[in-house]
């Protein structure tokens, strides 16, 4: 009995001691699996890198009903949305695909004169500019008043902006652009000068409103012929006063050397726009989003959708008491299906996560105040919580010489769009078309156009339950924008059938794209390429 008794407590002990090995090699085992599985939720972009310790200062904390979040890192975000591949195919997203620029097919900028540009002819008198609208209007309306000035040979005076618009706001010409380069950069193609002579200052003035759309003739002649009755002629309005086609090649790249590199801005304000996107490259790869869900384009152009009712109401009370806005019933159903409306925050969440991009994707928005504020972001901001803007980016101190100035706030929107990796804009308003204009003279940077007239029908499926998020919307969604990239094309022109001002105002504007005038093609290529209207 005594030696089965030892067997048993021998056996026991070896038991006992397999048990307590078996338990810590399973310890151990869990250890090692949850450091693996906190190493793999790190991104897997190299490039990324924690903001530095001055960086973090910058955020700055969100005052009380702000929609703006703060910034958390990209791998400690989660999203209950499944990415896509850019192609449509479920599984791992196509990051390169994604952010890859359409091919420029070796267009570069030709913005050099002729060989039979004559030299600057002598002055016949000044021609003053009231640049009128927003930021972007003006500018395109400054470029083309130094084109008129050199067809009717006049000397330049430094262009007025608007200050009685909806902006109200009171910056000079040189609290926006960089006048000493401005006036510099054009000095073989217009003379500049900073102010009307002083004896001249009560001289009789000819306010004229140039025709709209004009070409050559009407300047040369026209208006050339009022230099023989006065020695001063004022342009009442700078937008649209030149034709976007059908215009001399010199005239045409005097139109973007103007634009593309006289036009730069205050150096207080480039040195400023650098630094914010410095600040956004910190997060990697940005979308710059033109969100132009704001009071005053909702009330231009009578949408409602999403809106309460007292909201709608309190926007066609701000168009009836603006007087310039000519039209003022307007049918929000119709205005959107037409895609005349801007997408909504929510309609632009859906866009982006059907066409691939993760939760992760840092958002620049470049936007004044959203109307609505957070109930309106809420969804967007679900589905991508690092949106920033300049408010964010910057502290109050940085910002404290802009702040009050429209236009300079929109320059630094402008130098973020220009420069992000894709330019997205919900409405195609003034901005969307400089931004897209100057990116497509830069090497045709990507900037995806949504087709609003297409999107809202499909998203008017998903909220009428007919059609659900997923594989099928996104192959949807991505087919409808494989040619809305920003690619190399023509200039598009005029609607077929439409007439007088009307066929004009169809055109696409000069400045939305420069080619054929001012890129210009490789001759290797030239011979292999053909142009497709998109």
């Amino acid at each position: 009995m005594a030696v089965v008794a030892k067997r048993r407590w021998r056996t026991f002990l070896i038991l006992r001691r397999m048990l307590m090995c078996a338990i810590g090699v399973i310890g151990l085992i869990a250890l090692i699996s949850v450091h693996v599985e906190e190493v793999t939720k790190l991104p897997a972009d190299s490039s990324y890198k924690l903001p530095t310790q001055q960086e973090i200062g910058y955020q700055k904390l969100s005052r009380e009903g702000n929609w703006l979040q703060e910034f958390a890192p990209p791998h400690s975000l989660k999203s209950p949305f499944t990415a896509h591949k850019l192609d449509g195919a479920s599984g791992r997203l196509d990051s390169d695909k994604l952010w890859k620029p359409p091919p420029n097919k070796d267009y570069v900028p030709c913005t050099e004169p002729s060989l039979s540009y004559r030299t600057l002819p002598e002055s016949r008198g000044y021609l003053l500019v009231h640049a009128n609208g927003g930021l972007n209007q003006m500018r395109a309306g400054i470029c083309d008043m130094v084109a008129v000035a050199r067809l009717i040979n006049a000397t330049l005076v430094i262009p007025e902006l608007d200050k009685r618009s909806l902006w109200q706001d009171s910056s000079n010409f040189s609290d926006v652009f960089d006048e000493y380069h401005f006036i510099n950069s054009l000095i073989d193609d217009v003379k500049i000068i900073k102010k009307l002579p002083k004896e001249l200052a009560s001289a009789t003035r000819a306010v004229k409103h140039f025709r709209s759309w004009s070409g050559v003739d009407y300047y040369e002649q026209e208006i050339a012929k009022m230099w023989e009755e006065y020695q001063v002629i004022r342009a009442a309005k700078s937008d649209s006063r030149l034709a976007n086609n059908n215009l001399p090649p010199d005239v045409q790249k005097l139109r973007c050397r103007a634009c593309y590199e006289a036009l730069r801005f205050a150096p207080e304000i480039e040195k400023m726009g650098k630094l914010l996107v410095d600040r956004m490259r910190s997060y990697g790869h940005y979308i710059a989003l033109h969100l132009r869900f704001e009071k005053d384009m909702l009330a231009f152009s009578g949408c409602t959708h999403d809106l309460f009712p007292e909201e709608a109401e309190e926007l066609k009370t701000i168009r009836d008491n603006t007087t310039w806005w000519k039209v003022k019933d307007i049918d929000p159903l119709e205005q959107r299906a037409k895609g005349y409306c801007p997408l909504t925050p929510k309609e632009v969440g859906m866009f982006l996560h059907a066409l691939g991009f993760p939760s992760s994707t840092p958002i620049y928005i470049a936007a004044g105040d959203i109307y609505g504020g957070e109930s309106r972001m809420s969804d967007l901001r679900a589905r991508f919580p690092i949106l920033m803007n300049k408010e964010k980016l910057a502290s109050a101190e940085e910002l404290a010489p802009f702040i009050n100035h429209a236009s300079q706030m929109a320059a630094l929107d402008y130098i973020v769009s220009v420069e992000s990796d894709i330019f997205i804009p919900t409405y195609s308003g003034n901005m969307a078309r400089a931004v897209e204009g100057h990116r497509r003279f830069l090497g045709h940077r990507k900037t995806i156009s949504p087709d609003r007239k297409a999107l809202v029908r499909l998203f008017d499926k998903i909220e009428g339950g007919t059609m659900k998020e997923g594989k099928n919307l996104s192959n949807k969604v991505i087919d409808i924008h494989r040619r809305r990239q920003g690619s190399p094309r023509k200039r598009k022109g005029p609607v077929t059938g439409t007439k007088g001002t009307d066929r004009f105002r169809s055109e696409e504007a000069f400045y939305v794209n420069p080619l054929p005038d001012c890129l210009c093609q490789n001759e290797s290529t030239r011979s292999s390429t053909s142009f497709v209207i998109k």
